[in-house]
């Protein structure tokens, strides 16, 4: 029997994926989990092979679970609206065992969940195609400024961090902005979010 943990922020869509693989002759569900802190918290406690997980969820993100993940003996399989390549990316390096798009057919899930489990990797294809297509423009001191500000940090305070000028910072962000064909930084957060590049 095929032991499953379910980590899904929308009730209705966990229940409804839950009673899915209950179905199936093989798996049954033992346990469900509206975030990642507390998908990892059921790993650790029921010992499942499989830990389904969206990306986007409060308390702790499926990838940030995924990587403390890593540690048990539990293949991760991300199932989530988003095909982006940062995410899918970041998903590759948690090492997990597969990355499915929730309007794949349900029936390619209970498939999935049998191939990981036979030792195979199972990526949506199209993830696979994009992954690789779009790097980020940003150097990885422009990344830094740009992490700061979406955390909230001002010109001041980024410029006392970095030990450079707020002149340099400015400099920086306009870079920023130009390189994201933005207009403020608010966009250029939102844009860096979508593509999937915020590690």
């Amino acid at each position: 029997m095929i032991r499953i943990v379910i980590a899904e922020d929308q009730r209705m869509l966990l229940g409804a994926l839950a009673s899915l693989l209950d179905l199936e002759e093989d798996m049954t569900v033992v346990g469900r989990a509206s975030n990642g802190e507390e998908a990892v918290s059921l790993v650790h406690l029921h010992q499942p092979d499989i830990c389904i997980m969206d990306i986007e969820m409060p308390a702790k993100s499926g990838l940030d679970a995924a990587e403390e993940l890593k540690a048990y003996n539990c293949k991760v399989i991300i199932l989530t609206t988003f095909a982006r390549p940062g995410y899918f990316e970041r998903a590759l390096k948690a090492g997990v065992s597969s990355y499915l798009l929730k309007d794949s057919p349900s029936e390619e899930l209970a498939s999935s969940i049998r191939s990981v489990m036979a030792g195979r990797r199972i990526y949506a294809p199209e993830l696979v195609d994009g992954a690789y297509s779009q790097e980020s423009p940003l150097t990885d001191r422009e990344k830094e400024v740009l992490q700061m500000i979406a955390d909230g940090k001002n010109t001041k305070e980024i410029a006392t961090t970095l030990y450079i000028t707020t002149g340099t910072v400015r400099n920086y962000i306009s870079v920023i902005l130009d390189k994201l064909d933005v207009t403020n930084r608010i966009e250029a957060i939102t844009r860096f979010k979508e593509k999937g590049w915020f590690k």
